[in-house]
């Protein structure tokens, strides 16, 4: 027996609509997906965005997205800022951990955060590569 995975491309809207089209006219899940070409899982995938939104609720995917980026409080933010001004020379690992032993060791940030902030507030250097080749 192979071990070879079989791959199964999405569904389309066409396959959707005809198999929620079917099973409307015989009542028959099982048919309806034979008929559509896709699997049970799929038709309950899709019933309760059918059950909802009708036809038009099986046009496109659901985003698979995150619905809120990574966002970190406005606050922790601020503290970021301010100890990057008030100590220009610490970097992204000295800010994350002096953050960290003032909320009782318990870490708030990372230092690849601390950088994030620090770029969007125009409070890190560029890279010494990266300024040669908008120079050049």
């Amino acid at each position: 027996m192979s071990t070879k995975r079989t791959h199964f491309p999405r569904t389309t809207p066409d396959q959707r609509r005809l198999l929620f089209e079917t099973w409307q006219a015989t009542k028959n899940i099982s048919q309806a997906c034979k008929v559509a070409h896709v699997c049970r899982q799929t038709f309950y995938d899709w019933q309760p965005r059918f059950a909802t939104a009708g036809f038009a609720g099986l046009l496109h995917f659901a985003s698979a997205a995150p619905k809120e980026p990574h966002c970190i409080d406005l606050m922790i933010e601020q503290w970021v800022t301010e100890l990057r001004q008030q100590n220009p020379s610490w970097g992204k690992r000295r800010i994350a951990d002096e953050i960290t032993k003032d909320n009782q060791w318990v870490p708030l940030v990372t230092p690849n955060t601390v950088r994030r902030v620090l770029h969007d507030a125009g409070l890190w250097p560029e890279p010494a590569s990266l300024a040669k080749k908008k120079m050049s």
